[in-house]
């Protein structure tokens, strides 16, 4: 299969962190580079639990991916989508539904570099690979409709990723845009990480991640609600990413050793 580009030159900076890798070695992923790990070890001189959030904000992926294919959708379009583990979006919603349409879709080279297994889908379905930042909606779109029917409904998941863009980047106003062009029966999945449990920390990593050239946006819960404006939330609502419908995936160790600084939920257009 071919990915979808939207035409920019691919470079990869090892120069500074990117969170995707973080992400992965977060994981326990090996695609990631020194300046990284680096980073990464830092983060747990903050918070140790920096790793299980990281997996309870994929187990919310899958359970959410799960019950929405379960509830009929078969559209997908996951922004911010990260270095491949196992099971993949794709996977959870072609096991469910084996015809449903992903569009995977990541502004980090490395990511690119995965996209061969990424694509690995079902015959039936379509799988598909879009480089593109979630600051470029439009170019988003633009490829996403190569794939997808846009006038039927479309899951499109934000899992960890808008506490990377700030408010002077208008991230309240990016999410708008993607759902304007989405049908009735549409879906916003998001997590995002806050303050609001751990504000000291929260500052500290903010400033490392700044020095770093990483900008960390943490949203307090009335922020993150503000992204599900005239939606309806699914049950339960905004929660903790864990506690949203726990019954569809199995728990990740540790998430109930503290607090996971984060929400999720999900919301559906009318």
């Amino acid at each position: 299969m071919e990915c979808l580009m939207t035409g920019q030159a691919v470079q990869i900076d090892t120069t500074r962190p990117h969170p995707a890798r973080m992400y992965d070695w977060y994981l326990g992923g090996k695609d990631n580079y020194p300046v990284d790990e680096e980073m990464g070890r830092q983060m747990l001189t903050l918070d140790p639990r920096v790793p299980v959030m990281a997996r309870v904000n994929r187990a919310f992926m899958h359970r959410a991916t799960r019950w929405l294919a379960d509830s009929g959708v078969r559209q997908f379009l996951d922004i911010g989508t990260g270095i491949p583990t196992e099971p993949n979006l794709h996977q959870i919603a072609q096991q469910t539904a084996p015809g449903a349409r992903v569009v995977y879709c990541d502004n980090d080279p490395i990511v690119l570099a995965h996209a061969a297994a990424l694509l690995r889908g079902t015959d039936e379905g379509a799988t598909e690979y879009l480089q593109a930042d979630v600051r470029d909606p439009d170019a988003i779109l633009e490829g996403a409709r190569k794939v997808l029917d846009f006038t039927r409904p479309v899951a499109l998941s934000l899992v960890a990723l808008l506490h990377f863009v700030p408010d002077e980047d208008g991230a309240h106003d990016l999410v708008r845009r993607l759902l304007a062009e989405l049908p009735s029966g549409s879906h916003l999945v998001m997590t995002h990480a806050t303050a609001d449990f751990t504000p000291e920390e929260s500052k500290a990593a903010t400033e490392k991640l700044r020095a770093a050239g990483v900008t960390l946006a943490l949203r307090s819960r009335e922020e993150f609600t503000r992204f599900f404006d005239g939606l309806d939330l699914v049950e339960p609502g905004v929660e903790v990413p864990h506690r949203w419908h726990p019954e569809l995936g199995e728990p990740v160790p540790g998430q109930d050793d503290g607090v996971i600084p984060g929400y999720g939920a999900v919301g559906r257009k009318p």
